[in-house]
């Protein structure tokens, strides 16, 4: 009874606010999000006993439901797009990926050497403010997109292959970050080096899988004689592929998304793709997705923001500006006009859960230990972070709708 109550009150809230949003013109992730915001501030301000609520964000059935939510994300838009536009798409996506990490990770850094006091911890902190800023949210962008229509677009391929680099690139970092955290210093080359080259040996080995694919997953899958066949083995290899990703220290939600371009529509009958997309779409994005956005608000503390404003509000600022001067003013040097550069920039401001999670894995080795004597700022960088990544997160989908233009005004592939 305990987890069908919770289920129902946040998918109840989720689809309430992105049916307002909806009205008004605005993406439904967006209310999503904001019915996260909701829970999240009733659960930290309210005047009585929230009973189950208080625990939700550290109950490990609600983690795997968010976590699952994020796989189906990534499922549903490698399902969606064409693994030869995104292969496309990469070249000229790569730039605005290094950029849109480099840029706000100096700014953070800078930000960090500015404000944060002498201690053991300073040069780590320093690091932890520049990787807080230099991530990027994939599901966040990926889902605006689907919701402006605009992922099967120019502008949404190369989003995409910009967020998901940018998400391999941020394994870099976190690795530095926690080596400087466990051993007091910058870990060697030869520990980045190890994580670049499995990166790498991933990114192959799906390439290799999406030339030999073409004309063989279609009647691989009609020999089957189990029911949604098409359904099982499109869950079965984002699984395999997500597993595999994990054990070779990459995120989870990269073999989600390889699996989706497998199953393209080159690969099986017009008949099969449709069907199989409607059953992941409506898991995605009626179900298990909106859980997922609902989570990011969730971790909502106002404590910074009634603290330190002044550093909250630069934080949040440094955060848009870093990768809207990074990955923007890439973009306009890989030949995109300034409206699709605004909405590049703005796409990769997003940070939700991952932001969250590196943010618990610095808090988890004792990062924001409070100096003596003790300094407001460092006793609230996490909540400050926390603030920025949700902050980020809801202010995403109404900018690049604004960007981008209504469903169904995608720009010319």
């Amino acid at each position: 009874m305990h987890l069908f109550f919770l289920l129902m009150t946040i998918l109840l809230t989720a689809k309430l606010g992105a049916e307002i949003c909806l009205r008004l013109g605005q993406p439904g992730v967006l209310g999503e999000i904001l019915a996260g915001v909701a829970i999240g501030l009733f659960i930290h301000y309210a005047p009585v006993d929230v009973g189950s609520l208080a625990a939700l964000g550290e109950d490990k059935t609600f983690v795997a439901l968010t976590e699952l939510g994020a796989f189906c994300l990534l499922l549903a838009a490698g399902v969606e797009l064409e693994a030869r536009d995104m292969l496309e798409a990469s070249r000229r996506s790569m730039l605005i990926a290094v950029a849109g990490m480099l840029v706000p990770l100096a700014l953070g850094a800078a930000v960090g050497a500015m404000v944060l006091p002498e201690s053991p911890q300073r040069g780590a902190q320093i690091l932890f403010m520049g990787t807080a800023l230099a991530i990027t949210a994939v599901p966040v962008a990926i889902k605006v997109l689907m919701d402006l229509g605009q992922l099967d677009s120019k502008v949404g391929h190369t989003i995409v292959a910009a967020a998901v680099a940018d998400d391999i690139l941020s394994l870099l970092l976190l690795a530095v970050l926690t080596g400087m955290i466990n051993n007091g210093g910058v870990p060697d080359l030869a520990t980045v080096g190890l994580i670049a080259g499995k990166a790498m040996a991933f990114v192959a080995l799906v390439a290799l899988l999406l030339r030999l694919n073409q004309a063989r997953v279609d009647a691989f899958i009609e020999v089957l004689a189990v029911e949604e066949r098409g359904f099982v083995m499109l869950l079965v290899t984002g699984f395999v592929l997500a597993v595999l990703a994990e054990a070779l220290g990459l995120h989870f939600i990269l073999g989600a998304f390889a699996a989706g371009l497998l199953f393209s529509r080159r690969a099986v009958s017009r008949e099969r793709y449709e069907r199989v997309k409607s059953k992941v779409d409506a898991l995605a994005h009626g179900f298990l997705g909106p859980i997922f956005f609902v989570s990011i608000g969730l971790h909502l503390d106002l404590s910074a923001l009634t603290a330190t404003p002044g550093f909250v509000i630069l934080l949040v600022g440094v955060a848009f500006l870093g990768k809207i001067a990074g990955a923007g003013g890439a973009a306009v040097a890989s030949g995109f006009g300034p409206r699709e550069s605004l909405s590049i920039g703005v796409s990769m401001s997003a940070r939700g859960v991952v932001e969250l999670i590196v943010a618990s894995v610095a808090a988890r080795a004792g990062l924001f230990e409070v100096p003596d004597p003790p300094t407001p700022i460092v006793a609230n960088l996490f909540s400050a972070v926390v603030i920025m990544a949700i902050v980020t997160s809801m202010a995403v989908p109404p900018v690049l709708r604004a960007s981008l233009g209504k469903r169904g005004e995608e720009t010319p592939r």
